[in-house]
């Protein structure tokens, strides 16, 4: 190592605080100040901003009607359709232009691109086609499908037609299809018969069909996209099945009139697993999603037209409804989606594809940063990045050492990066940087955007003084909200509404959306996220938060992560466990353990002192990023593991159980 680089690594190490680059600020979107100011002043008004970037097909007459809270209202009174503002109004000036850029597995030469005239094209076709089989206005229909183009096709033809669509990630179980699907009284399924993953064909015809056979009610169709060709695992069609190409060329040619739907009218389900309990099926609409998710990828991504942006997400989640799917069609651009892993078929492939496609702009997760860093610079340096021009992270939060790595290695220092705090029920993004606004804080979202209400608060729903760990709440409604739970307006307000307000009130000021987080703010009202907000221990009679524990033990130099829960104990009742995960150069041995106990015991005092603190490389994870604490704690009690299926790095779990039950 050079002694520059050695002086470059030592400055970043001790800086805290970082500008947007100049020439970044010459060409942003956003780059006047004056916009936090301007949205406060004339809010709600303010959002006829985001609503503007929408065509309508009947101008709203009210932006928000708060009538009745929390069942609030966005852009009433007006009419317009999802695909139309997404694929035909581009058509006459983008029509030639890539509208998505697909790189599928095992080689390139499955790679597919998607004019915006080729995409108009076949959503018609397949609007015809579910139409065809009986799909009418608000019948639900699920897609069970891998990142495969014929996924955003499928739910650009259900809002052609006016028909809300539920996507239930593929790597979810055959019960995770049944339970959605019976939640939703969805009647059709679109789906495929496999997808590739590290080169390997995987079955997902027989995975789907176990799923149907466990619906309580009768599916009318399903429609499936033969993905492996001759890698297909051998099965016939069966009754009800029938293959996407047969539909799409039968309707060859087919236009559909996009159907004029309220601002109101759902455009999605989007269903949480949580940790524990039944899935809530988050309900989004049509005007003020639509206009959140392209307001956000305007000002936060800074997205334009000419761009290829690249969000390596999967659709299967919230952030690839957002940020591959409406967000980014509806500003116009190409976006790119990516069937496969980071480090298939080696360790550089994301920066291959950043290299090959030009593209402008990437929007990854903390995990796989941390992956990147530990893989070795070598892989990024191997590539000419040099076409990024903004860095995003989404997911969960992102300590300071990382968010360096990123800064120096993937962008150059030239790159501002956004961290981004939201999440399914909000639609997009809530707390971040304007990139070319605001200076970045690494390891702090930032402040909440212009005219977004977030206040961190105590257990009396007083605002914390700064430095202090409390609770993030939102306090005014915002476009992209969800409007309820699908089928359950009572579990919406009880979820969350109801811990920080009058429930039989009707002034909107009384209400506050409570996500269940933990948070701290800064001096400057830089927002630091400190993760889920999950339980309260009782330890020795005395109430402790475990987000208070595992802010103390984040804060420890050398610790990335920690998760705490509690386990069983004969006199206390109740005791701390600590899941830590350490930075890379820090070792989780007994000097890092004593330095824990003695910042928790420092922070919080000798009662919150962890009973064990376990080492772990990583913690268990369901596939959108939240902590299976529940299973943490069924480890810590030394009892049967429940279901791990839907967890991300399920391996992990047992590496877990031997080292508690070695300490």
């Amino acid at each position: 190592m050079s002694d520059d680089t050695v002086e470059l690594e030592a400055r970043l190490a001790e800086q805290d605080a970082f500008e947007p680059p100049a020439e970044f600020v010459e060409q942003a979107n956003v780059a006047d100040e004056s916009i936090y100011e301007e949205f406060e002043q004339n809010w709600p008004e303010c959002w006829e901003r985001a609503a503007d970037l929408l065509d309508w097909d009947e101008e709203y007459d009210t932006v928000l009607d708060d009538s009745n809270p929390p069942f609030y209202e966005w852009f009433t009174g007006g009419e317009l359709n999802a695909s139309a503002n997404c694929l035909d109004r581009h058509l006459e000036e983008r029509g030639d232009e890539p509208a998505i850029e697909w790189v599928g597995e095992p080689t390139d030469e499955d790679d597919r691109t998607y004019t915006y005239e080729e995409l108009h094209r076949e959503v018609n076709e397949f609007a015809a086609a579910l139409r065809d089989l009986g799909v009418g206005e608000d019948d639900v229909v699920t897609m069970y499908m891998p990142m495969i183009p014929e996924l955003p096709i499928a739910m650009l033809a259900c809002a052609r037609i006016g028909a809300p669509h539920s996507v239930v990630f593929a790597g979810f179980s055959a019960e995770a299809l049944a339970t959605r699907m019976e939640s939703a009284d969805s009647e059709y399924l679109v789906t495929a018969n496999g997808y590739y993953r590290r080169g390997d064909p995987l079955d997902h015809h027989e995975k789907t069909r176990e799923g149907l056979a466990d619906v309580g009610h009768e599916v009318s169709d399903v429609v499936v996209v033969d993905r492996l060709g001759e890698d297909d695992h051998g099965h016939e069609l069966a009754d009800g099945e029938r293959y996407y190409r047969d539909l799409v060329a039968d309707h060859e040619g087919a236009t559909v009139e996009p159907v004029a739907r309220d601002a109101e009218d759902m455009l999605f389900l989007m269903y949480t697993s949580g940790t524990t309990g039944k899935p809530k099926g988050v309900k989004h609409t049509t005007g003020g999603y639509l206009s959140w998710a392209a307001w956000t990828s305007q000002a936060v991504l800074d997205i334009k037209p000419e761009d290829t942006y690249f969000c390596s997400a999967d659709i299967g989640w919230i952030t690839g409804h957002s940020y591959i799917v409406y967000g980014p069609l509806a500003l116009g651009t190409t976006t790119m989606m990516y069937e496969g892993t980071p480090d298939y078929p080696e360790r550089d492939r994301l920066w291959e594809i950043v290299e090959e496609y030009e593209a402008t702009q990437l929007y990854t997760a903390p995990t796989a940063i941390r992956a990147f860093m530990k893989w070795g610079t070598e892989y990024p340096d191997d590539h000419d990045l040099s076409s990024l021009r903004l860095l995003g992270t989404v997911g969960e939060p992102i300590n300071p050492r990382a968010w360096k790595w990123y800064y120096k290695h993937i962008g150059d220092e030239s790159c501002p990066i956004v961290d981004t705090w939201w999440q399914t029920e909000t639609g997009g993004m809530m707390v971040t940087t304007l990139p070319g606004v605001k200076t970045m804080k690494p390891g702090s979202a930032g402040p909440p955007l212009p005219g977004v209400d977030v206040r961190i608060v105590d257990t009396e729903g007083e605002e914390v003084e700064a430095g202090r760990a409390g609770y993030l709440t939102v306090n005014k409604p915002w476009p992209g909200m969800l409007r309820t739970l699908y089928d359950n307006d009572e579990r919406y307000v009880d979820e969350y509404w109801a811990e920080y307000s009058d429930t039989d009130s009707e002034d909107p000021d009384d209400w506050v959306y409570f996500p269940e987080d933990g948070a701290k703010i800064d001096d400057d009202g830089y927002i630091t996220v400190l993760g889920r907000v999950d339980d309260v221990l009782n330890v020795s009679g005395h109430r402790l938060g475990t987000m208070e524990i595992e802010s103390a033990i984040v804060g420890v130099e050398g610790v990335a992560e920690a998760a705490v829960v509690g386990g069983d104990h004969e006199i206390k009742g109740e005791a701390v466990y600590a899941y830590v995960i350490t930075e890379d150069g820090y070792e989780g041995d007994e000097e890092m353990r004593s330095r824990i106990v003695e910042g928790v015991e420092d922070a919080i005092g000798p009662i919150a002192r962890p009973e064990q603190v376990v080492f772990t490389p990583e913690l268990p994870k369901t596939r959108s990023g939240k902590i299976m604490r529940r299973l943490l704690e069924d480890i810590a009690n030394g009892e049967e593991l429940g279901n791990t299926s839907t967890l991300r790095n399920p391996d992990v779990v047992e590496d877990i159980q031997t080292k508690v039950g070695g300490d």
